[in-house]
């Protein structure tokens, strides 16, 4: 976890493919973030103490029995939060609003026309249409959708076949895309993102992935001390680079157990 003076966002990971991407896209604004399953407790939450939560897209529809849902500490914490596709519905859906499983799923580009002069949208458009509008190139991913919003909430963009594609609750900083911004295919999403890291949740461009390494390596000097640590190493990305790192930290102190996969 980074140290405590790094403004932070915490993204909750209900499955979606994209996920990581989400994360890839805040960094690249020099923003710190961590993704951790939607189901972490709310301690957790608090002791975290992000500037911003996102909610993932996922597989799943909140129209479908105990589907996963967003702890309560996301709504207690009194900071931002951005809702993506299953992430927006699951919102809606906690919060007081409908979400119904659509005719037709959605798949593939959109064109979204922004409304209502949001600080999410606010300036960001692909192109105007004859009436004016500014209106947003972004994909789809999706079955169901809102169809209510909740209290407090307005229609922020809409499409043909969505007529809330987004919604906010801008006093509370709430914010729903039925669209994915973390892929290249959605042409103002790294914008959007940035936007809402930087101008919604306030957090400094204060984080790069070259200063982590270091950061890392004294984090773990720090937890260790002068225990000795066994790492199952199986030779794959995750665990060659805690390898990597912890011994960059610790040196002899610790010992590597290969674990064969097959």
């Amino acid at each position: 976890m980074a140290a405590p003076s790094h403004s932070r966002i915490l993204i909750l990971d209900f499955g979606a493919q994209y996920t990581q991407l989400i994360a890839r896209r805040l960094r690249e604004t020099h923003v710190y973030c961590e993704i951790h399953p939607y189901d972490v407790g709310d301690d957790f939450i608090r002791t975290f103490a992000p500037k911003g939560i996102v909610l993932s897209g996922g597989p799943n529809s909140v129209t479908e029995g105990d589907t996963p849902r967003a702890p309560e500490a996301v709504w207690s914490q009194g900071v931002p939060v951005l809702g993506i596709c299953y992430g927006m519905q699951t919102m809606a859906a906690q919060l007081g609003g409908a979400v119904e499983s659509g005719r037709v799923r959605e798949f593939g580009y959109a064109e979204v026309r922004a409304r209502g002069h949001s600080q999410l949208f606010s300036g960001l458009e692909d192109r105007r249409n004859a009436e004016g509008h500014g209106l947003l190139d972004v994909w789809m991913s999706h079955g169901d959708k809102v169809t209510a919003l909740p209290p407090g909430f307005s229609v922020i963009g809409s499409s043909n076949a969505c007529a809330i594609a987004a919604m906010a609750d801008q006093a509370r900083g709430y914010y729903g895309v039925q669209f994915h911004p973390e892929v290249t295919h959605t042409k103002q999403g790294a914008a959007i993102l940035a936007r809402f890291a930087h101008d919604i949740c306030g957090c400094a461009q204060d984080w790069n992935m070259k200063d982590y390494v270091g950061e890392a390596i004294a984090g773990i000097r720090a937890r260790v001390g002068d225990e000795d640590v066994i790492l199952g190493l199986s030779g794959g990305v995750d665990s060659s680079v805690a390898a990597a790192l912890i011994h960059e930290a610790i040196g002899d102190q610790l010992t590597c157990v290969f674990v064969d996969h097959g």
